[in-house]
C-alpha cells in the first residue's frame, strides 16, 4: 500500500501527497573513487542537556560520532567542525576542539578515512579584534590545538579578519604567516557572504575578480602548502575560472593544487568536470560539500560509477538530488544546516529534530514539506516509512492532522 500524507503547499492549502517508493540507491562495496570527497558533516545536539540552546552548546557525542562512522563507511572523508556543525553559529571553539578529536580518534578505525578540520578564531572576541596580529595570533592558537592532534587544516574563512584587514596586503600578510607554518597542505576556505554575511568583501574587496587574484597569488607563493581550496560562492562559472589558474604542482601529493567545490547548487557537472587543460586538477572539480551530509548513499554511490567510467549513472544518481539541495540552501543560505539534520532524523540517524542553538527553528513548516517532496523524488528517503512518520510528527506539532 502506497505510504502519504497530508503537505502542505506555498498558498497556504493543504494536500495529499503519495510517495513514490523507489528505493534509495546503495553504493557498490569496495570501490576507490577518483575523486577526493569531504562532507562537511553536522552534530547531533543533546535535547535532554539542562542548559539554554541559545547560548550553550550540548551534544550528543555518540549519535554524533556514529554518523561520522556512517560517513567513513560510505568512502566519504569528514570536514570536521565546519559550517555545516554550525561552527561559529551554535558550536563554540572549545566544543569544536573536542569534536575534531573524537573524529580523529573515529578515523582510525577505519583504513583510509580522511578528516580534515576546521581552524579559525572564532573563539576571539571580535570586538577586541584590533589589528591583523590578534588575527594571526588567533589563527596560530587553534592551529596549534589541531596540529597537536595530528590533524589536517581546513584554514576557515575568519569574520575577525574581514572586520580588521585594510585591504588585500593584509590577508597576504596573514595567509602568508599561516601557511609558512603549517606542518602538512592545507585547504583554504573562501565562503561567500551569502553563507555569512559577515564575511562580505574578503579578501580585501568586494570585487569577486580581484579578490580571486588576490587568493591566487597567495597560493602560488606556497603551493607546496595548499592542498586545495574550498570556494563557496555558489557561482560555478567563478568556480571554473579559478580552477583553471590554480598552479600545475604543488598541492598534497604534486600533482597540482585542487580545486574543492563548495557550490551546493551545481557540485554535479563541477565535480564532473569539463576536461580543461592538461594538469589533473584543471578540468575537474573535488568535493567539500555540506550537501553530501544529507544525501551521503547517493553522493557515494555516484562518485563510485564516476570512478568506473560510467558518466551517464553519475549524473543520473546524483542530478535529481540537486533540486532538493538547492532547496535546503535557498535563501537566506546561512540557514540551511536546518535542512541537513532535518535529513538525518527523517532518515533515522538521530532519535529527534533539534539542533545546537535552537537552529531547528528557522525554516517555515512549508519548507520543510517541500524538502520531504525533493527528497522522495530523489530516492533520499532510507525508511519511507520512518520518514512519514516522523513528517507527520512534525505536522501535528504544527497543528496540521492526517
Amino acid at each position: 500500500m502506497a505510504l502519504s500524507l497530508t503537505l502542505p503547499n506555498t498558498g497556504g492549502t493543504l494536500a495529499p501527497y503519495a510517495l513514490r517508493g523507489t528505493a534509495p540507491v546503495k553504493p557498490d562495496a569496495g570501490v576507490k573513487f577518483d575523486r577526493i570527497a569531504y562532507s562537511a558533516a553536522h552534530v547531533v545536539a543533546d535535547p535532554l542537556a539542562a542548559v539554554d540552546p541559545w547560548l550553550q552548546a550540548a551534544v550528543d557525542w555518540d549519535t554524533t560520532i556514529a554518523y561520522r562512522r556512517h560517513l567513513f563507511s560510505l568512502g566519504l572523508g569528514v570536514a570536521e567542525a565546519m559550517d555545516t556543525a554550525q561552527r561559529g553559529m551554535g558550536l563554540d571553539w572549545p566544543t569544536s576542539l573536542e569534536l575534531i578529536r573524537r573524529s580523529l580518534d573515529a578515523a582510525q578505525d577505519t583504513p583510509g578515512a580522511l578528516v580534515a578540520s576546521g581552524c579559525g578564531t572564532d573563539h576571539l572576541d571580535i570586538d577586541d579584534v584590533k589589528s591583523v596580529d590578534d588575527v594571526i595570533r588567533g589563527y596560530e592558537e587553534q592551529m596549534a590545538a589541531i596540529e597537536k592532534l595530528g590533524g589536517k587544516l581546513i584554514v576557515m574563512a575568519s569574520r575577525a579578519l574581514a572586520r580588521v584587514a585594510k585591504g588585500p596586503a593584509d590577508y597576504e600578510r596573514v595567509y602568508d604567516r599561516i601557511l609558512g607554518q603549517a606542518k602538512q597542505p592545507v585547504v583554504l576556505h573562501w565562503l561567500g557572504d551569502m553563507f555569512d554575511p559577515a564575511l562580505a568583501g574578503y579578501w580585501g574587496t568586494k570585487d569577486v575578480n580581484a579578490a580571486m587574484d588576490t587568493a591566487l597569488g597567495i597560493i602560488a607563493a606556497h603551493p607546496d602548502k595548499v592542498d586545495g581550496i574550498k570556494i563557496s560562492l555558489l557561482d560555478k562559472d567563478k568556480e571554473i575560472a579559478m580552477r583553471r589558474r590554480l598552479p600545475a604542482t604543488g598541492g598534497a601529493d604534486g600533482r597540482g593544487v585542487r580545486m574543492y567545490t563548495g557550490d551546493d547548487f551545481n557540485y554535479a557537472e563541477l565535480i564532473a568536470g569539463d576536461g580543461f587543460g592538461s594538469a589533473p586538477t584543471h578540468g575537474k572539480s573535488d568535493a567539500l560539500l555540506g550537501i553530501f551530509d544529507a544525501i551521503a548513499p547517493a553522493a557515494s554511490a555516484a562518485l563510485g560509477a564516476l570512478a568506473q567510467g560510467d558518466t551517464a549513472k553519475f549524473h543520473a544518481i546524483l542530478g535529481p538530488t540537486v533540486p532538493l539541495s538547492r532547496h535546503i540552501f535557498a535563501a537566506p543560505t546561512r540557514f540551511y544546516k536546518t535542512g541537513v539534520v532535518f535529513m538525518a532524523w527523517l532518515n533515522g540517524h538521530q532519535k529527534h529534530f533539534t539542533m545546537v542553538g535552537g537552529q531547528q527553528s528557522t525554516r517555515s513548516l512549508v519548507h520543510f514539506a517541500e524538502l520531504f517532496r525533493l527528497a522522495d523524488a530523489a530516492n533520499l528517503l532510507e525508511q519511507p516509512e520512518l520518514a512519514v512518520r516522523r513528517m507527520k510528527t512534525l505536522l501535528a506539532l504544527h497543528g496540521v492532522e492526517g
